[in-house]
């Protein structure tokens, strides 16, 4: 009993060193201030949290041209969060000032944290 129990404890550690451990959760920020979105084109990994502040004294919206993604008028301070998992480009805009326009380019999550053969 003792030697099964030592082979499947190993046959897990060796499971968990050959997967290695999960990549962190990225996020990104674009602030709102002065009737903008900084930055205004942003590129991200698939499974990015872009996060959005409202630094103006006004309220302002995050809404996509396509509606992937609609916020709430945002107060000042507000924040609003969206988590990109599907490559391609998302244009979005402030329904309240619609010329205030931005860009999310979400490209594939790529990579491994184990090195590749030399």
């Amino acid at each position: 009993m003792k030697a099964l129990t030592n082979t499947v404890f190993a046959g897990v550690a060796a499971l968990f060193l050959l997967t290695g451990t999960p990549a962190a959760a990225e996020e990104a920020a674009v602030k709102i201030g002065n009737f903008t979105f900084g930055p205004k084109d942003l590129k991200v990994k698939s499974g990015t949290t872009v996060i959005w502040t409202n630094e103006d004294d006004i309220p302002h919206t995050v809404t996509s041209t396509t509606m992937a993604f609609k916020s709430k008028a945002l107060d000042s301070d507000d924040k609003f969060s969206f988590t990109f998992t599907t490559p391609g480009t998302y244009q979005y805009f402030c329904s309240l000032h619609p010329h205030m326009t931005g860009t999310i380019v979400v490209e594939a999550a790529t990579g491994s944290n184990v090195p590749p053969p030399k």
